[in-house]
């Protein structure tokens, strides 16, 4: 008797384990080039693109990289590393290779006190 009341028990308890990772299908980016030099931090204007700035935004500005690039920014002492888009064109000062937002730069721990840091920039495909 005691058998069909336990049957639904088991087959419920055995669905109750959670699933196997299903792994990515998605391709990981690309890294088409690479270039190493100084970030800063930068706001309040309009940018090249047309877009307004937006100082919450994880966007930057490049001298040449085409806009709408995806660029991985990696601060190299802390090894912290944001993506970006590029919707910008700078920096202009000599040395310096990329220009972040507030909110890229503080995702890195680029802070306003510490206005520069080097980094190395990938840009990804």
């Amino acid at each position: 008797m005691r058998l069909p009341i336990l049957a639904p028990v088991v087959v419920l308890l055995a669905s109750c384990g959670t699933p196997p990772p299903v792994p990515s299908t998605a391709p990981s980016p690309t890294v088409v080039e690479t270039q190493h030099g100084i970030a800063s931090i930068y706001m309040d204007r309009r940018t090249a693109s047309g877009e307004r700035f937006h100082a919450g935004a994880l966007t930057a500005a490049h001298r040449n990289w085409p806009m709408g690039t995806l660029v991985r920014c990696t601060h190299i002492h802390t090894g912290r590393s944001v993506v970006v888009r590029i919707n910008d064109r700078g920096p202009y000062m000599r040395g310096r290779v990329i220009d972040l937002t507030p909110a890229a730069a503080s995702s890195i721990g680029l802070t306003r006190g510490h206005g520069l840091c080097r980094v190395r920039i990938e840009r990804l495909r």
